[in-house]
């Protein structure tokens, strides 16, 4: 019996997400409502809560699936051997996090910044992509004298920035590849060496 309770939860739990993820491909992150997702998964709404804490659970979940779906793609990338080759790699992660502000909203509240008791979906895509980064950075051109894995955390960093002048009116005139590309020749290249 409790095998067949387990088999119904996981597939009211794959219809709640088929429905957001159908909602999102419609009309973006931001449109996703609770009371939509349930209509369309044809489940009540105190259903959806014993699945998710809220919409920001669930959003992280959706998040962090997309995040992973990109991770997989590039993680097989021969090493970029220019600060210009890094960013084209890591381009369809940073085009989707800007895709939408509530998307970067979201992708922050949840990377691990924000000191959460579990570690969720978007903060493991911010240790994978620097578990893909660092063997990447330690076969190219960047500079030597610190680790590879602190090279990517600050990789990390630098994207992190470099998107969140991408959503502020002061800063948002110079595209984001160039701002990133600035952040990370400096961060990368050892003193005097060209892009």
């Amino acid at each position: 019996m409790a095998k067949a309770v387990q088999q119904r939860t996981l597939k009211t739990r794959a219809r709640l997400i088929a429905a957001s993820e159908t909602i999102v491909a419609e009309a973006g992150y931001e449109a996703l409502r609770v009371e939509d997702v349930v209509a369309r998964a044809g489940v009540a709404k105190g259903t959806f809560f014993a699945h998710f804490k809220d919409k920001d659970a669930l959003m992280e979940q959706l998040i962090g699936a997309v995040l992973n779906g990109f991770l997989d793609e590039i993680e097989n990338h021969p090493a970029p051997d220019s600060v210009t080759g890094l960013i084209e790699a890591l381009s369809p992660i940073l085009g989707f996090m800007t895709s939408e502000r509530y998307v970067f909203d979201v992708i922050l509240r949840h990377s691990g910044a924000a000191a959460k008791e579990e570690i969720g979906a978007i903060a493991q895509t911010f240790w994978r992509t620097g578990e893909v980064m660092g063997p990447w950075l330690a076969r190219g051109p960047f500079r030597k004298d610190i680790s590879a894995t602190l090279l990517a955390d600050g990789v990390g960093a630098f994207m992190i920035q470099a998107m969140a002048l991408n959503f502020c009116a002061l800063h948002n005139e110079e595209p984001l590849h160039n701002q990133l590309e600035r952040y990370l020749t400096a961060w990368l290249l050892p003193t005097g060496q060209a892009v």
